[in-house]
Order: C-alpha cells, then sequence, then structure tokens
C-alpha cells in the first residue's frame, strides 16, 4: 500500500480513532452537528463497501472544555469525566449514523444499561458482522489509559485488521508541521522507530500493544471530503505503522 496512493488495503475489519476535538468543527467547544455528520457520512460510505467499521472516539472537546473550572480535581476523578464525555460523543455519532441509514451500536466499557450496551467482546464482534458500526466509549473504563490506547486495544480485541487514526495533519511528522517548516513527513515507519524516536502520534503503550499484536497503525488527515474512505482504501496521503 502506497502512502500517496495506489494499491487498495484489503482490511475486512478497520477501528477508526476520532478524537474529541474533531467533533468541535471550528467552534471551540462541544459538539458541531454538522462536523459530525460528515463523519458519520463518511463511516457510512465506507461501511457500504463492505468493510466492517468499528470506532474510538475521545472526549476533548467536552472534557477540556469544563476542566478549568475543575480545581484540585484528582487524575481518577478526572479521567472518569473525560470518559464519560466520550460517552456523549458516541451517542452523537450514532444518531448521525442513523440519518444517514447506517445502524450502529455504542458500547461503553463503563456500565451504563440504561444508555449504551456494556462492553463484551463477542457481542461486538457479533454487531460488526452484522454490519453495524461499533462505537466505542468510555475507553478502556480505567484511569490512566488514553483513548488510543483503547482504540488499539479494542482493535487486537475484535480482530480488526488495522487501526486508523485521523489527525489533522497527514501523517506523522519529525516535529510538528503546523510550528516548524522544516518538520520531516514519513511515508512508513516501524513501530520501534516510533518509540524510540519519541514521535507523540500515540501514547507509548498504544504502540507497544500495537507492536506485540503486528496490528498496523495508519496516521490520516481528516480535512478532506472522504478522508476515512480513501483511507481505508488506500488512498491519498498517510503514515503506516507496521513491522
Amino acid at each position: 500500500m502506497s502512502a500517496d496512493g495506489g494499491g487498495k488495503d484489503d482490511a475486512r475489519r478497520v477501528l477508526v480513532k476520532l478524537s474529541g476535538e474533531a467533533l468541535m468543527g471550528n467552534a471551540g467547544y462541544g459538539i458541531d452537528a454538522a462536523t459530525v455528520s460528515r463523519f458519520a457520512a463518511d463511516i457510512a460510505a465506507t461501511v457500504t463497501t463492505g468493510v466492517q467499521v468499528a470506532l474510538v472516539v475521545g472526549g476533548g472537546n467536552i472534557f477540556r472544555g469544563m476542566s478549568a473550572a475543575v480545581d484540585g480535581l484528582d487524575r481518577s476523578s478526572a479521567d472518569a469525566m473525560g470518559m464519560l464525555a466520550t460517552v456523549m460523543n458516541g451517542l452523537a455519532l450514532s444518531g448521525a449514523l442513523k440519518a444517514h441509514g447506517c445502524e450502529s451500536a455504542v458500547v461503553s466499557a463503563i456500565p451504563m444499561d440504561t444508555v449504551c450496551e456494556p462492553y463484551a467482546r463477542r457481542r461486538a464482534v457479533a454487531h460488526l458482522e452484522a454490519g453495524k458500526v461499533v462505537i466505542f466509549v468510555a475507553g478502556t473504563g480505567n484511569p490512566y489509559f488514553t483513548t488510543d490506547t483503547a482504540a488499539v486495544l479494542r482493535a487486537v480485541e475484535t480482530g480488526c485488521d488495522a487501526a486508523y487514526k485521523a489527525t489533522q495533519v497527514d501523517g506523522i511528522y519529525s516535529a510538528d508541521p503546523k510550528t516548524n517548516p522544516d518538520a520531516t513527513r514519513f511515508d512508513t515507519l516501524t513501530y520501534d522507530e516510533v518509540l524510540a524516536r519519541d514521535l507523540k502520534v500515540m501514547d507509548a503503550a498504544a504502540i507497544a500493544i500495537a507492536r506485540d499484536n503486528h496490528l498496523p497503525v495508519v496516521v490520516f488527515s481528516l480535512a478532506s471530503e472522504g478522508a476515512i474512505q480513501s483511507a481505508v482504501e488506500g488512498r491519498g496521503r498517510f503514515t503506516r505503522v507496521s513491522v
């Protein structure tokens, strides 16, 4: 698979990681309905090609907006609030997917039966095999673990062929390309190169889990229409992390 097009990725089941901030659109906080609808349309189109899609979404658009008002909050409580924020984002995505004719299941690592399903691996796989988009929320259900780690963990547990991380830039760079015009972009990297260079695309735990389970990680930009489907199909610019 080329990082600049050519060669379709044959992945049958994939996991896409969206940041909470991506759901804000141009706003500074919360959920932008038009942006969520655009992502949902892209995901629904990907499903129509026969690819089984799972999602993990962050909560930074909600939690970071309120965290400044919370003084002296301990890490465990802060992480719990962040996990609850991902539930709200997951429900928003589920509603938008339904509006685009795509069935989904919101699955939570923290039991909250009146809102969404508790996570059970076999049930999640059954949903994927039935053509539903499975939206994993509440991270791993534990503090001190990021949603990047949750994404890789769920991808491995449900037998995904690759994990796709959506960002604001078209791959992994040696430095932040927004502040450093001399930053070098990589088409491909190994897991060990990401760790050794301390590249901040994902936390070290997520990369280590991906490496130990031979799960490719593809980093791409959400900037263009249809970006998710293009990345899953191996089109456009991105960075692939693998062995």
